[in-house]
Formats: structure tokens, C-alpha cells, sequence
């Protein structure tokens, strides 16, 4: 085999290298849109289009939308290569301390003792299935120092505490569980399945989390969502 043959084989599989990696940083990491969340902290006024409202419900949709912001990252989304997102994460723009955090759906919250930043809150019938129990997950509602954000109500140890949709439960804040290390002011929404008897699930892998894009009828997987942000006209 010639020289000048071998020299454009190996092009030729250059080129299927460089599409291949263009394609998975723009499938599964999607730079566009991380450079418009970079662009919304330093400035969400300039693009009130993108955010959404505590509160708000997209059409018949089973859930409150939690706080306002720029739902920024969804589930599914790919920060490394192996891991997935399991929830949404909506940034206010704001310092810690000022956006409000609400409750979603009707529920029974639970604080653990060492949480600092976290609630959970039980749903003994999926709206969408009812047979099924369900727990919403909302965290980052400390400061970078690890000061709780959360409403004085539920202190640590609080217990199956009955909460309405619309309930103030506290406020953005940008712990992470290393004071040297703080994340961008936002809260973190995940869905949670329960392990059939009655406990939620470890969070924090996305195999024991739901799509919360039905609950709240916004595109927000990171799979099907191609636009810039999502709001109540992106329907999945």
C-alpha cells in the first residue's frame, strides 16, 4: 500500500474522530447552553425571557414550579463522562439568601438531623400514578458557609410535616458541603423514587430519580430538550 494511500485512510478516520467528538460534547454537554447560564449569573436582567416563576403552573401541570430562575441544567444532563444529572437546577441570579424556595406538591416533609441545606418531602400518590409513592428533593437552601436558608419551621429532625403546593420553605443558597468550594446560587429539584417500603431512595444516582419534565409539562431532559432554556411553552 502506497504512502499517499495510507496518509488518507488515516485522514479519513481523523475526520470520523473529530465528528464523533463534535457530536457527543454537543449531544451530552451542550456548550451553548452553559455559556448562556455563565451569561444569566452575571446578569438575569438582561434576559428575563429565560426564567421562570415560583409558583407558576404550566397548563394543567401536577407541580408548582419551585422558585424563580433560569432552569439551567436538567436531568440527564452530563457534567463527566459516567454521570448523569438527577434533577433540575434553577439559578436565581441573586445572592444567597433572596429567592424563595416553594413547595411543589402536597406533601409530608421530612428534615434529617444533619442536613443543613436539605428537605425532603414525601408523596404517598404520584399524580401522574397513583399507585405509587413518590418524594420531591430540594436542596441547596444553605450559604457557602453551610448557613441554613431553610424556614425556621423545620428545624433539623423535623418529621412527616404536612405542607401545602405554594408553601415557603426557604431560600436559594449556594452550599455545597465544602465552604472552600461554594456552587452558584441555585436550587436543586429532584424527583425521588421510594424503595417500596416507604423510604426514599439514594438520590444521587439517576437510576432512583424520575423525569420531572410530566410533572411539570416543561421539556427538561437533557436527552429531548434542544432549545435554549425551558419554560411553559416547551411542552415534551
Amino acid at each position: 500500500m502506497s504512502k499517499k494511500i495510507i496518509l488518507f485512510i488515516l485522514f479519513i478516520i481523523l475526520v470520523f474522530i473529530a465528528m464523533g467528538v463534535y457530536f457527543l460534547v454537543h449531544q451530552y454537554f451542550n456548550p451553548g447552553r452553559w455559556l448562556k447560564i455563565s451569561a444569566w449569573m452575571r446578569d438575569p436582567q438582561a434576559h428575563p425571557e429565560w426564567s421562570v416563576t415560583a409558583g407558576q403552573r404550566c397548563g394543567d401541570a401536577p407541580f408548582l414550579i419551585p422558585t424563580d430562575g433560569l432552569i439551567g441544567y436538567l436531568w440527564a444532563d452530563s457534567f463527566r463522562p459516567g454521570h448523569h444529572h438527577q434533577g433540575i437546577d434553577i439559578f436565581a441570579g441573586t445572592p444567597a439568601g433572596q429567592t424563595r424556595v416553594l413547595v411543589a406538591y402536597d406533601g409530608f416533609l421530612t428534615r434529617l438531623p444533619d442536613w443543613k441545606s436539605s428537605l425532603i418531602i414525601r408523596i404517598p400518590h404520584d399524580p401522574l400514578q397513583p399507585d405509587r409513592q413518590i418524594w420531591t428533593y430540594y436542596t441547596h437552601l444553605a450559604d457557602g458557609e453551610g448557613n441554613s436558608l431553610i424556614s425556621a419551621e423545620y428545624p433539623p429532625g423535623t418529621q412527616e410535616v404536612f405542607v401545602k403546593a405554594g408553601t415557603l420553605l426557604g431560600y436559594q443558597g449556594d452550599y455545597s458541603g465544602d465552604p472552600d468550594n461554594p456552587v452558584g446560587v441555585h436550587l436543586h429539584f429532584s424527583i425521588v423514587k421510594d424503595d417500596g417500603s416507604g423510604h426514599f431512595l439514594n438520590e444521587l444516582k439517576i437510576a432512583n430519580t424520575l423525569d420531572p419534565s410530566p410533572y411539570f409539562l416543561l421539556s427538561v431532559n437533557a436527552r429531548d430538550f434542544r432549545g435554549d432554556f425551558p419554560s411553559c411553552t416547551s411542552v415534551p
